[in-house]
C-alpha cells in the first residue's frame, strides 16, 4: 500500500486491502483490488468521494474472495 501520510480515514481503509493472511488461492483474487486502491490513492486526493469509494472497492474485494471461498480449492 502506499507509504504517503494520508487521511486517517483513507488509512484506515487501505488497510483492509492487505492480502498477506489470505491463503495464495485467494491472495491471488483480493490483490488486484489493492492495486487499484494504491492507483487511485496515488492520484486522487483524499475527501469524502476518495473514503467513499475505497470503501465500495472494499466491498467489492470482499465479494470477491467470498464468491472464490465457493468456488476455488486450495491446491
Amino acid at each position: 500500500m502506499n507509504d504517503a501520510l494520508r487521511h486517517p480515514a483513507t488509512e484506515h481503509l487501505l488497510q483492509y486491502f492487505t492480502s498477506d493472511h489470505l491463503p495464495e488461492h485467494l491472495a491471488r483474487v483480493a490483490r488486484p483490488c489493492a492495486d487499484l486502491a494504491d492507483k487511485v490513492i496515488a492520484v486522487v486526493p483524499d475527501g469524502p468521494e476518495l473514503t467513499a469509494g475505497l470503501r465500495k472497492l472494499l466491498e467489492a474485494k470482499d465479494c470477491f474472495v467470498r464468491a472464490a471461498l465457493d468456488t476455488t480449492k486450495e491446491p
